[in-house]
């Protein structure tokens, strides 16, 4: 059946309509829920994030294990969204439950540090390079942290981002290139921030962009995923990380690599697979198990340039401590009670290894059912994270992806998903595994995914 594009984007529209009302019917106790949330809370939950599933409202969950959810609804979840990474160990681990039950006991917060804060920086450094670490509340406040720590070491105002970047609630990451032009993304509204002071942002993988960018002098840090995880997957082009360390380090520029997402590779990261060398890393989401907690670390030399700023206190003088970062919750002892359960019995080698292993199976099914079927479409694997992709091509860029996307495709794959069984990242199509995910988890999917292709093949799309 050839129908024309318009006609095809109105096939979708009806099934995205069918699988909604499928889901409506499906969920009437998370609906009355909603509907009352909507009562209470500025956009109907929590978080404003909750409302972002395709189904026209989200599944109020009744409990949560391993790699699965059941909602309240009793319906069962095969879960490949874990909490958009935060979830990355499993839901309620026994090490992670274990630990957070005991510190309960003994307190959650007290702003002094605990033993096992000893042990948690030892391990960071050993895992991640020697470094000086400081915990925050999320990975959004560790990139404010190491922004404003570049700003004061090297007095320039402004951050380089890509184009499609996302690294949370940081202000200067809000920026894209649309049609040649820089703008706010993903429909974020102005807040009268003038983006034009304080960031920079150029397409990834485009090292001339970048020499031109930093050529300015008025880059305090580029702010950079090791591969974009959040728009897309969009791999990175061989050279690119040599480039982008030998010009940050020529134009006197910070480099920060935030490896929030790219945990998912393997126990030491991106980074110390591929032997990165950031003056500041940043991690955040599943490294405390899902209490939330970000992480940076600094090198020698930054270290040694703050300290020079603000040295180490002099016990004989009364010094503030507030340096623009951080919280009073910040490295609570219930925080780093689970982060050292999590890098000590969770994210492990023989776990990293069996997830990357279920997350390999599961990429091969899909990109051979894509093949057998000739689909336009592909998928990218990088450690325990794959993403299905609605274009023939591994994009290079933010720009590639703007261009190629087929977001009516992604809404449908997203709600029939949930109808069938399985969670992914509603922002995109990313599966992520844990340790628990299993073969039957990875049987299902693909069944699933077999269903898919025969709804559109059935109704003309493909």
């Amino acid at each position: 059946m050839n129908i024309t594009t318009e006609e095809r984007a109105g096939v979708i529209d009806r099934l995205i309509d069918a699988e909604q009302e499928r889901f409506r019917k499906m969920h009437p106790r998370s609906a009355d829920a909603w509907q009352e949330g909507k009562r209470h809370f500025l956009y109907g939950g929590p978080s404003h994030w909750m409302r972002r599933w395709a189904g026209g409202f989200p599944v109020y969950v009744d409990e949560a294990r391993g790699a699965h959810i059941r909602d309240i609804d009793g319906h069962d979840y095969i879960d490949l969204c874990l909490g958009d990474s935060g979830g990355m160990c499993g839901h309620a681990p026994e090490a992670v439950t274990d630990a957070a039950l005991r510190q309960f006991k003994r307190g959650a917060t007290m702003m002094m540090p605990t033993e096992d804060s000893l042990w948690v920086g030892a391990e960071l450094s050993r895992r991640f390079g020697q470094r000086h670490w400081t915990l925050t509340t999320s990975a959004t406040d560790a990139n404010r942290a190491a922004i404003r720590i570049a700003r004061m070491i090297t007095s320039r105002p402004k951050v380089l981002v890509f184009s499609g970047c996302y690294h949370g609630g940081v202000e200067e990451a809000h920026v894209e290139i649309r049609d040649g032009r820089v703008g706010l993304r993903n429909m974020i509204h102005p807040n009268g921030i003038d983006h034009d002071a304080v960031t920079r942002v150029v397409e990834f993988n485009d090292v001339t962009a970048l020499e031109a960018a930093l050529a300015h002098g008025d880059v305090a840090c580029v702010l950079a995923e090791p591969l974009m995880t959040n728009f897309g997957m969009i791999p990175v082009d061989p050279g690119f990380h040599l480039a982008l360390r030998e010009l940050t380090r020529r134009s006197g520029t910070v480099l920060v690599i935030d490896e929030t997402h790219t945990l998912s590779c393997g126990p030491r990261g991106y980074t110390g697979i591929h032997a990165l060398q950031p003056d500041i890393f940043v991690a955040g989401k599943a490294i405390a198990g899902g209490i939330p907690a970000g992480v940076f670390g600094l090198n020698q030399e930054i270290s040694e340039r703050l300290w020079a700023i603000v040295p180490h206190v002099n016990p004989r003088e009364r010094q503030s401590a507030h340096l623009g970062f951080g919280g009073t919750l910040a490295g609570n002892a219930l925080t780093i009670a689970t982060m050292r359960a999590v890098l000590e019995k969770v994210l492990t080698d023989e776990n990293y290894g069996r997830m990357i292993a279920t997350a390999t199976r599961l990429a091969d099914e899909i990109r051979g059912l894509i093949e057998a079927n000739r689909l336009p479409w592909h998928v990218t694997q990088i450690g325990a994270r794959a993403e299905i992709m609605f274009m023939a091509q591994q994009p290079r860029s933010g720009a590639d992806v703007i261009a190629g996307r087929q977001a009516g495709l992604e809404t449908l794959l997203h709600a029939f998903y949930m109808n069938e069984g399985i969670l992914v990242t509603p922002f995109h199509t990313m599966l992520l595994m844990c340790p628990a995910t299993s073969d039957a988890d990875i049987a299902r999917h693909t069944a699933v995914f077999v269903r898919f292709i025969d709804l559109l093949r059935n109704s003309g799309v493909i």
